[in-house]
């Protein structure tokens, strides 16, 4: 309708969806942190992995359980789990409620490096990885179940118009390949990056 805005914030509807069909459609948007202090940071997303149901490499695979039911809930929700006692790893829920179902966040593309990261390392690298953009942002489990909305701690922001451009006009170009560091689900090809991108975790 003339003179209605279209929000800039992705909703829980869009989020509603598949984890295959969410996970390269969400290349090319923003994640945005907001801090106790209110301080903004924003990292474009370069690089992300599906995981649905009757997948082996999934948590909700089995089971619900205590650190998983977030998975079996509402689309539009914030998952974060701890790999090796150390790294922490951020997904954006997916899919209808009942239905296990994730996109994790495996790289960001950042403007700044914040102020408690070591200024000796390369931008383009802060956030190249689960853990490492989850301690760029400070994410940890604390966050988990937390509404992606405008006055949370995190959300999620659409794609500019000019990288959407791009996409169509060829200039920019995802690359679709198998999923990392995993023993199980190993051949699925649920990982997307931004072609040619430094950010990227890993390439190939």
């Amino acid at each position: 309708m003339e003179g209605l805005e279209v929000p800039l914030y992705i909703d829980a509807q869009w989020l509603s969806r598949d984890s295959t069909t969410v996970a390269p459609e969400l290349i090319g948007c923003t994640l945005v942190r907001q801090m106790p202090d209110r301080t903004i940071l924003r990292g474009l997303i370069v690089e992300t992995e599906a995981y649905g149901l009757g997948d082996p490499a999934m948590h909700a695979y089995r089971r619900p359980t205590e650190r998983n039911r977030v998975m079996f809930g509402p689309a539009g929700m914030a998952y974060v789990y701890l790999i090796y006692g150390t790294y922490h790893c951020f997904n954006v829920i997916t899919d209808q409620p009942g239905v296990p179902s994730a996109a994790l966040i495996r790289a960001l593309q950042l403007d700044t490096v914040p102020v408690w990261i070591e200024p000796q390392q390369k931008l383009q690298r802060v956030a190249a990885g689960p853990g490492k953009l989850c301690r760029a942002f400070k994410i940890d489990r604390t966050l988990t179940a937390t509404p992606l909305q405008p006055g949370q701690a995190l959300w999620l922001e659409y794609r500019h118009p000019q990288f959407q451009r791009q996409l169509a006009d060829g200039k920019l170009s995802l690359t679709q390949t198998t999923r990392i560091g995993l023993t199980q689900g190993v051949d699925l090809p649920w990982r997307w990056y931004l072609s040619g991108c430094p950010a990227v975790s890993h390439k190939g």
